[in-house]
């Protein structure tokens, strides 16, 4: 009987031990990449250009029905250019590639942790993140939206935080008309 009363005591400690210190991840939905669109923007001084990058994974966190947190995995290779057509797009496309800008080769991937989630009404939340460009990790701030099984998000990225210098006035001097922007626009469309 002694025995049988320690036994129990045991269990019950250690569920309540193990209760206590795991974190509950919630209700994890993984994002449906081929269904979901990630644009970029860029700008420069004599216009401007878009195109489309894919998500390699993802997911959103929820804890009763509320975002919690989030992580996604962005496949550079992808980069396309929608703007241009022939030529030029095909150009650009390995230009954007090229380590003048993100590096593919060498950088395959990028990434966007979520690491604080606030509610700032209803379905909509401000979120931080640790966003990953060929290796050097900033922290980015932006709104996001979540209706039913989508959610969707726009952020600036400054670019030349991430070491990527090409056409850059924060790197380079008198570049004149063929400056390009630092910030950068991506827009995000998700399906979970």
């Amino acid at each position: 009987m002694k025995n049988s009363i320690k036994n129990v005591a045991a269990i019950v400690l250690v569920a309540f031990m193990t209760f206590s210190f795991t974190t509950i991840e919630g209700d994890k939905k993984e994002i449906k990449v081929e269904d979901s669109k990630v644009v970029w923007k860029g700008y420069k001084v004599t216009g401007e250009h878009e195109g489309l990058i894919t998500l390699k994974s993802g997911h959103l966190n929820f804890k009763e029905e509320k975002l919690v947190g989030g992580s996604f995995v962005i496949n550079m290779s992808t980069i396309t250019v929608t703007d241009l057509e022939g030529e030029y797009k095909g150009k650009l496309e390995g230009h954007l590639k090229s380590d003048d800008f993100f590096g593919v080769e060498k950088f395959p991937t990028s990434t966007l942790n979520f690491t604080k989630v606030k509610s700032t009404g209803k379905n909509t939340y401000q979120v931080t993140g640790d966003i990953t460009i060929k290796g050097i990790t900033e922290s980015v701030t932006f709104n996001l939206s979540v209706n039913g099984n989508k959610a969707n998000a726009a952020l600036k990225i400054d670019r030349s935080k991430f070491d990527v210098r090409y056409g850059s006035t924060s790197f380079f001097d008198d570049l004149k008309d063929k400056a390009i922007y630092d910030q950068f626009d991506i827009i995000v469309d998700l399906k979970f």
